[in-house]
């Protein structure tokens, strides 16, 4: 009985202390969050003053607000910043959801060559338009990444989950052949359009207009929400196929439906922003060194974390160089690859 009490005693405190380190990370998370956000909206090429950017977005605005400050923030790096938060977070989520279903740790949009063939079906959309960028340029996104979706299954075979390296190895090719279709119709296309279609196939959010921001809001929302409800379904498929169909869950079918959520909210952000790559490797995996994300909050701590994340990917491609900007794309593959790298070695060298 006295061993009873100890057992049930030792697992409140432990529950406890879990409830405390999930508070507090939430409450972390939140206010760096909040922290980037503004700062987001005061640096660049013209510094803002965090209490300028206070007078401009807090309750109680200055009189002399509407001015050249007002409108840099509002009309500039307001819409901006947001749309890479919404960026990194579904980013990190669409990886979240590929690392799942194919139980593969490596998995990522950007190295199975999605992101690569939402580029190339955004680029065929302009070389036979002639425009730079329409309403269905989302929808080119989607097909182009439905295409690459399908021929990595196709490739790498019925059985993804147990083949990590030939998933892996076929993305990689898939992404360069995208990528050499994308340089060949490039070539042919309007020298003019060619310039802002390469800075943009190499990652930025010089698009982000409040006018564009409510289709990226309403996908990501949408599919994260589809995420959150579907979440004990997600955590059996890390159990393997045989388990997930035992406990009553059509594999082939959710997997399918899965994958497709993932090419959905990769499109729309590869039509938004270009190509951003290894964020939806890293952010999964840095999370899980605090939480389990197949719990509620371990799936919005995803978000919340690659959101963060890309926030200051881009104060960086503004502040780095002067008068310039760097590709956030650039950014995300120095640190992700270093990532990758520092991943496929614990990997190789874990104890078996």
């Amino acid at each position: 009985m006295i061993k009873s009490k100890q057992t049930n005693n030792n697992r409140i405190s432990w529950l406890g202390i879990k409830h405390i380190n999930q508070t507090v990370i939430t409450i972390t998370a939140l206010l760096t969050c909040l922290v980037s956000f503004f700062c987001a909206l005061s640096f660049g090429a013209a510094d803002i003053s965090f209490i300028d950017v206070w007078h401009s977005v807090g309750p109680a605005k200055a009189e002399n607000d509407i001015g050249y400050i007002q409108r840099i923030i509002w009309d500039l790096r307001m819409p901006r910043a947001i749309l890479a938060l919404l960026a990194g977070s579904g980013l990190a989520v669409s990886g979240l959801i590929l690392q799942t279903v194919t139980r593969n740790p490596l998995a990522d949009p950007y190295l199975f060559g999605i992101s690569s063939g939402a580029s190339l079906g955004v680029v065929i959309l302009i070389a036979f338009t002639g425009g730079i960028f329409t309403v269905l340029t989302p929808i080119a996104a989607f097909i182009g990444s439905l295409v690459a979706m399908m021929m990595l299954m196709l490739i790498a075979g019925r059985r993804q989950s147990q083949q990590v390296e030939s998933m892996l190895l076929a993305g990689v090719a898939l992404s360069f052949l995208f990528s050499s279709l994308t340089s060949l119709l490039l070539y042919h296309t309007d020298p003019q359009a060619v310039t802002a279609v390469l800075f943009w196939t190499m990652g930025s959010f010089s698009r982000a207009q409040w006018e564009n921001l409510l289709f990226p809001t309403i996908v990501i929302t949408a599919c994260i929400t589809f995420m959150l409800a579907y979440r004990r379904q997600l955590n059996a498929m890390l159990l393997g196929d045989e388990s997930a169909t035992t406990l009553g869950i059509k594999v082939n079918r959710f997997r399918l439906v899965m994958l497709l959520l993932s090419s959905l909210i990769t499109a729309t952000l590869v039509s938004m922003c270009g190509g951003i790559g290894f964020v939806g490797l890293m952010i999964p995996h840095i999370v899980r060194f605090f939480v389990s994300q197949g719990t509620v909050f371990g799936i919005l701590l995803t978000a919340l974390v690659g959101g963060i994340f890309m926030v200051w990917v881009d104060i960086l491609s503004r502040t780095v160089l002067v008068n310039q900007e760097l590709p956030v794309g650039v950014i995300t593959a120095a640190t992700g690859s270093l990532f990758f790298l520092t991943l496929l070695y614990f990997r190789k060298n874990r104890p078996s």
